[in-house]
């Protein structure tokens, strides 16, 4: 990943193609294997792992990530000798199996078959315990709805908070999630997503159009004092993403958390419970929460 880049999930995003098409290019040009550094900016013994991709066409090669400083050990080895490499893994494809999403909601008061979603995805990459992906963003999600229920709030709008499964291995929780909403006759008018991680908030971004990034910069006086600062055009989030296609025009904001710390964890064997710091997990809560409040309060669809 480039140091220089400010933003961490910029950083990952420029160099994935690395390991997503790494094995389809080696293979091109007739290698029988290939090992990648991991992506992530740590220098540790956690190898940052993730999707990548095969192509029917091209023959299908052995393809690995090694931890950070084992690559460090790897290349001066290189620079110095001739390497003998083995792999020995035992990766697999199963049959797709049943899951569930799981759906808690408010319902509103004045128009309930209006929908405000928000959320995060139950399943996790298989090398840690997905604590911060997206075991945070679940709980953000979660403490939120508790938030407004524990304060007896009414919402006008129908306040639905969902955990999604398969984020990470073909999104069907958040396509069937969309499809099934749709097939309800709900009206979906905004869509709130946390899966970045449950480090310090920042903000949020914005996937709408002009009228709803307005909607969203009207709010950052009344979070200025708690330091989030990010009210910008961006991503909504993978889960939340499908609604776009059954919903027109619907607004998707994507939690913004401070990104230093992310792929210290993200996708590898550290990304467990012990990594999550209980104050900045309850202020993105709190965040969360309250930007499902003012868009209960302010949005028209």
């Amino acid at each position: 990943m480039n140091e220089k880049e400010i933003i961490t999930f910029s950083a990952y995003g420029g160099c994935y193609v690395i390991r997503g098409n790494g094995a389809i290019e080696s293979a091109k040009l007739g290698a029988v294997g290939v090992i990648i550094r991991s992506l992530g900016l740590p220098v540790d013994e956690h190898p940052h792992t993730g999707s990548m991709h095969y192509e029917d066409s091209i023959q299908k090669i052995p393809a690995a990530a090694l931890a950070t400083k084992d690559a460090d050990i790897l290349s001066n080895y290189l620079k110095t000798s001739k390497v003998r490499f083995a792999y020995e893994m035992d990766c697999k494809n199963f049959p797709d199996a049943v899951s569930y999403n799981v759906i808690a909601e408010l319902t509103g008061s004045e128009k309930p078959n209006e929908i405000i979603t928000f959320g995060g995805h139950l399943d996790s990459w298989d090398t840690g315990e997905g604590a911060h992906d997206d075991g945070t963003g679940v709980i953000h999600c979660l403490e939120a709805l508790r938030i407004l229920k524990t304060l007896n709030y009414k919402p006008k709008h129908t306040l639905r908070v969902v955990f999604f499964m398969n984020e990470e291995n073909g999104n069907k929780g958040g396509q069937t999630y969309a499809t099934w909403s749709k097939s309800r006759g709900d009206i979906q008018i905004a869509a709130v997503e946390s899966d970045r991680g449950g480090f310090a908030p920042r903000g949020f971004e914005i996937d709408g159009n002009e009228k709803y990034l307005n909607l969203l910069q009207s709010f950052a006086p009344i979070f200025k004092p708690y330091d989030l600062h990010i009210f910008d055009k961006g991503y909504g989030g993978v889960d939340i993403g499908p609604l776009k296609k059954s919903f027109e025009g619907i607004p998707l904001f994507g939690f913004v958390p401070d990104s230093q710390r992310y792929f210290d964890f993200h996708h590898a064997p550290s990304d467990v419970f012990e990594s999550v710091n209980k104050r900045e997990l309850e202020l993105g809560c709190a965040a969360i929460g309250s930007l499902v409040y003012l868009l209960d309060k302010n949005i028209s669809f």
